[in-house]
């Protein structure tokens, strides 16, 4: 399972030596607090570790350095009590590796009227200190969050909170690798990409397996280790009865022995998401359906048909979603609901692979032919999605650049029941409607594949996005296709540009 608690974000505070020791004493006591109390606020996820008080050139090119080499440090917060001039931040920000956010905030929360003097003015100078500091992080083209408020505010803390999750999801992904067992599936363009590319973006690394090799690690599962991940699913889920009788059973134990291979597998070679196709099964039964919504379940990001890219994003969605309400997983747009009356809606599902995090009630686990593939009939979780608001994202190389795309869904009841569709599914609204999103995201080239999220939200995959300096285009209530299509000209035309300025 994935945990956010031991990261740390440091909250770097800034000031210089001309208001003297006393007041620099002060700025270091009120930071502290302040520290302090944005670490004790559940809404963010991760510590907040107060550091001292930088003054100098030197001061702050060392702490950036030391959070670059630090691995529990996933950004900074930095802070301006006082003035600070800019120019002695150039060396640090420009050596800085980890996200950092902006935090426009002061220790005081109202002007005390009948007592302000000048030393309370020299103390509390955030109101023009943090301008300073702003323009040198626009002077140096880096990207980064401002937010802005009380420290106190509610809203300071979830904005925070919302960075926090999508700094450690570019953390998780500079450290990730995902398998590929076969390669994407036949003349499919939109699942290939640049690996390369990815890596020097993002940092995760693709390794390519054979299926040999998970064969091997299927092979070797000893039988009491069945007997033991059997029992879990029995007691897990909702066992259709087909699957006990005595020969769909023993497709059940090779579900589970596929499953522990797959783990270890995993495991062994320090993966955190995987990709499969049902074109290279070579030595496998049944293609990994169960084992794959199970490893989701745990964390693993996916991607059917040898797409890499969503694996990727579906590893950092469930990074950065960690801990909140609502699940995440693969998913694809699979038909359309257009009916003469009434609002038009996408019935998402896949041949086996959607997360059961994202299930309304307890899966049931059953038994169905796969109907292409020409292999076992799999095992798979079945179930219908909550309701409630989601996003569908998808990540796509544009060539010169990576676009991630966002469209906000609200998913629904499905008005009858779908007693032959074997496969978890969910049923959606998309926003504005289904004629200007499904537009707009053939206009963006949108993929058929998605990451699918009712924890993760647009402003966790916003953030992630200016971390890792890709373009990112949401489809959301406010969307026009005039002014959507105007925006993807005017960002093929900056990423065009902007390569060579």
């Amino acid at each position: 399972m994935i945990e956010l608690a031991h990261k740390d974000v440091w909250f770097i505070t800034g000031s210089q030596h001309l208001y003297g020791p006393e007041t620099l004493k002060q700025v270091a006591a009120n930071a502290g607090k302040i520290a302090a109390h944005l670490n004790r606020d559940r809404r963010i996820p991760v510590n907040v570790l107060f550091k001292p008080v930088v003054t100098t050139s030197d001061d702050i090119r060392s702490v950036c350095l030391d959070a670059n080499n630090d691995p529990a440090c996933v950004g900074l917060i930095c802070w301006m009590h006082t003035f600070s001039p800019a120019k002695i931040w150039i060396a640090g920000l420009s050596g800085l590796l980890k996200p950092f956010l902006h935090l426009h905030t002061q220790f005081n929360r109202e002007i005390p009227f009948q007592r302000i003097d000048m030393d309370f003015m020299n103390l509390n100078q955030s109101a023009h200190g943090d301008r300073e500091f702003g323009f040198i992080g626009t002077r140096l083209q880096l990207d980064r969050k401002v937010v802005v408020g009380h420290f106190q505010d509610p809203s300071v803390a979830a904005d925070i909170g919302t960075w926090a999750r999508a700094a450690c999801a570019i953390d998780d992904s500079r450290q990730c690798r995902i398998a590929r067992f076969g390669d994407n599936m036949r003349d499919v363009a939109v699942t290939e990409g640049n690996k390369v590319s990815a890596q020097i973006r993002f940092g995760y690394e693709v390794h390519g397996f054979g299926v040999g090799d998970l064969v091997a690690s299927v092979t070797a599962v000893e039988e009491a280790a069945i007997d033991d991940l059997v029992a879990v699913y029995m007691d897990s889920y909702s066992v259709d009865h087909d699957l006990r009788e005595t020969r769909r059973f023993s497709k059940l134990r090779e579900a589970a022995r596929i499953e522990i291979g797959l783990r270890a597998f995993l495991e062994e070679h320090d993966c955190r998401g995987f990709t499969t196709t049902f074109e290279d099964l070579h030595g496998l039964n049944q293609l990994p359906g169960l084992a794959s919504q199970r490893l989701m379940a745990d964390g693993y990001g996916f991607g059917a048909e040898g797409d890499w890219k969503t694996a990727a994003l579906v590893r950092a969605m469930k990074v950065m979603g960690a801990g909140l309400d609502g699940g995440t997983s693969f998913m694809e747009d699979y038909t359309y609901h257009l009916p003469e009356k009434g609002p038009a809606r996408v019935l998402g599902a896949h041949m086996l692979e959607v997360c059961p995090s994202i299930a309304a009630d307890k899966p049931s686990l059953e038994i169905h032919p796969l109907a292409i593939g020409g292999k076992a009939d799999p095992t798979r979780l079945v179930f219908a999605t909550r309701t409630g608001p989601a996003v569908n994202a998808t990540l796509l190389d544009m060539g010169n650049r990576f676009r991630m795309l966002i469209n906000e869904v609200e998913v629904v009841e499905s008005e009858e029941p779908l007693p032959n569709l074997p496969v978890a599914r969910a049923l959606w609204e998309p926003k504005p409607d289904l004629k200007v999103s499904a537009a707009a995201w053939i206009y963006a080239g949108g993929a058929h594949h998605t990451g699918f999220s009712q924890a993760a939200t647009t402003e966790h995959l916003r953030d992630f996005a200016e971390m890792a300096g890709i373009e990112c285009l949401v489809i959301d209530q406010d969307t026009e296709l005039h002014a959507f299509k105007r925006e993807l000209r005017h960002n093929h035309l900056y990423y065009s540009l902007a390569r060579g300025i």
